[in-house]
Parts: structure tokens; sequence; C-alpha cells
């Protein structure tokens, strides 16, 4: 329950607030937003150069899961994940959206570089959990984004206690991991999600859980993140654009 399942809920969230969205699934080595959506066994359709991608939840979908075989693992290296990155970004056909998320994989290597070489002006949400161990790993993470001229907009902590039925909260992976982040990188803490059953429950089934639960702690929690990642947006009503009447 991390950071492909926020992405997932995240862009259902925002579909359901009538938003464009579209998700682009660059953990190569580790893709799962197919399943996280329930279109496993999805193919993108091509229509000459242009791959169009498949649609789940009212939300655009590209994966490299998408053209691999149930079962087969991904072993590339840096030019082909390069290559790969580079055509879901310029080949594939999103049309006109609001918001555009990117899963990434874990740390700093070759996709994360590859995704601030392309995306150079990017807002990054920096995913963490309250293991301190996790929290050094994000920042870092943070950092490589920021020497690629990528915004940091803030930090959002899974797996943050829960409550048990009898009103108990359950610390689990302890607690203020999320908070260390946020004040070390100096930007918000937007949210922190609490743990939840069915929030793997509904990833499981490929149903979010922000579409299947929205009342459930979790699905309460990453709604009222996305509101937080939309406000952090600028808005460009007003703006005065560089031509003039012939």
């Amino acid at each position: 329950m991390g950071k492909s399942t926020l992405t997932a809920n995240l862009a259902v969230d925002a579909a359901q607030a009538g938003l464009r969205a579209g998700v682009i699934d660059v953990d190569v080595f580790g893709f799962s937003i197919p399943g996280l959506l329930g279109i496993q066994g999805a193919r993108p359709t091509r229509v000459d150069d242009m791959i169009l991608p498949p649609i789940a939840h009212d939300v655009k979908v590209m994966s490299i899961g998408m053209f691999v075989n149930e079962g087969d693992a991904v072993s590339w290296r840096g030019p082909m994940l390069h290559r790969t990155v580079n055509q879901f970004l310029t080949d594939v056909y999103f049309g006109d959206l609001d918001l555009l998320l990117l899963d990434m994989p874990p740390g700093t290597g070759d996709v994360a570089i590859s995704v601030g070489q392309l995306l150079p002006h990017a807002d990054v949400l920096v995913v963490t959990t309250p293991q301190q161990v996790a929290s050094d790993v994000a920042i870092r993470s943070a950092t490589v984004a920021r020497q690629t001229g990528q915004r940091v907009i803030g930090v959002v902590e899974m797996m943050s206690p829960g409550v048990l039925p009898d009103g108990t909260a359950l610390d689990l992976f302890g607690e203020g991991g999320g908070q260390a982040v946020a004040t070390t990188l100096e930007v918000p803490l937007l949210g922190q999600i609490p743990l939840s059953p069915l929030l793997r429950q509904s990833g499981d089934s490929g149903e979010p859980v922000v579409s299947a639960h929205p009342n459930d702690s979790a699905a309460l929690a990453i709604a009222a993140l996305g509101e937080s990642v939309r406000a952090t947006r600028t808005s460009r009503v007003g703006t005065r654009l560089p031509v003039s009447p012939a």
C-alpha cells in the first residue's frame, strides 16, 4: 500500500472530481497500476504511429505491463528504460488532460533521472512511510528531483496509524516519518493515509477505495489529499496570452 496505490486512487479521485486525468506507470520493473485499476490484460490501440491508452475508472492509463505477458519480468538497462519513458510521454495520445500522474519507482535510479530530464518542470509529491529508513530514501529522491529542476510540492505519509474497531490506534510502522521528511525538505505534509484493510482489499480487486468505499478512513484521507494537491497548481485564469487581434 504505497506509491502505486496512492497514484491510482489520486487519479480516480481526480476523475470523480470532474478532471480529465491520466496515469503513466513508469515503475517499469515493478509495474502494478493495471492491476490496481482492474485492467490486467488490457492492450493499447495503435493507430499509425500513435498509441491510444486504455481507460479505467475514467482515467487514461499507460504501463509497460500492457506490453508483456502475465508473469513475465522486465530486465532492461538504462538506455532502454529512457526510451520507454520517452515513448510513453511522446507517442501516447492522452488528449487534453487536466492532470497527468506518473507512478515512479523507488529510489534515484535511471527512470528518475530520465523523468527529470524529460519533464524538468513537473511537480513532485514525495511519498514515504512513518519509518525513519523510508524517510531517508524519500529525502534523497526529492533531492534528485530538485536537481533536475522539478518542484517538490509536498509530502504524503502512507501506512500512518489506523484506528481499530475498538477505537485504539494501531501504529504498526511507527509515526513521525512524514513530518520529518516535510520538515527537512521545507515543504508541507499534505496528507497522512492511515492503515486500512479496505485500501488493501480494493487494490487487490482492482476497485480503488475512493470509488468502492468512499467513506473509508483511507478514502477520505486520499480525497482530502487530492484537494490539497490540486490547490498547489497555479491557476491560469486571467493570464494574458502573447497575441493580439489581427
